[in-house]
């Protein structure tokens, strides 16, 4: 009986050795899996830096010449408005004037705005809102209330009916009217 005990001990160390082993081999598998899994996270999220930078990059730039769009736009505009001005002169050079002064003024911003980024904007515009905010604020209002009466004064436009009318129920039947 002690050579079958021996053995059986034996066996059952054996057993436990084979386990401690694929226990380890478990082990080291999952830290290797868990490693591989971080590194890919930590790649991930590089890559989706890099792309918010790059797409943050070019958004800036697409509202750079955007802003240099609407100042060369406004250029043309305050030159045609000159031209108005020369039109109005023989018949009302008071109106005239002021459409010259206005057209000034609006060249005058259209070159502020051509050396400008949107950046710069913003910030303008948020350092003029902290300085003056009962003037902001008054124009927002003004330009709700204006926003409010144009979309209330708006006629609706009205879709044809979806119910059959009687010619249609005749004509359907084979009988005319």
């Amino acid at each position: 009986m002690s050579d079958q005990t021996a053995r059986t001990e034996t066996n059952s160390s054996n057993k436990e050795r084979t386990a401690d082993r694929v226990s380890e081999a478990a082990r080291k598998a999952f830290e290797q899996a868990s490693g591989v899994a971080q590194d890919a996270g930590a790649k991930a999220k590089q890559a989706a830096s890099e792309t918010a930078a790059t797409m943050t990059s070019q958004v800036k730039d697409l509202l750079d010449q955007q802003l240099g769009s609407g100042a060369d736009m406004a250029r043309h505009f305050a030159g045609s408005m000159r031209g108005a001005a020369a039109d109005l002169n023989p018949q009302s050079p008071l109106v005239a004037g002021f459409v010259r002064t206005f057209a000034d003024r609006v060249d005058h911003y259209a070159q502020g705005l051509q050396h400008q980024t949107a950046e710069q904007l913003t910030s303008s515009a948020a350092d003029f809102t902290r300085k003056q905010p009962a003037l902001v604020f008054g124009l927002a209002a003004f330009a709700g209330f204006l926003m409010f009466r144009t979309f209330k004064n708006t006629g609706t436009v009205s879709s044809p009916s979806i119910q059959p009318t009687e010619d249609a129920d005749a004509a359907k039947q084979g009988r005319h009217g």
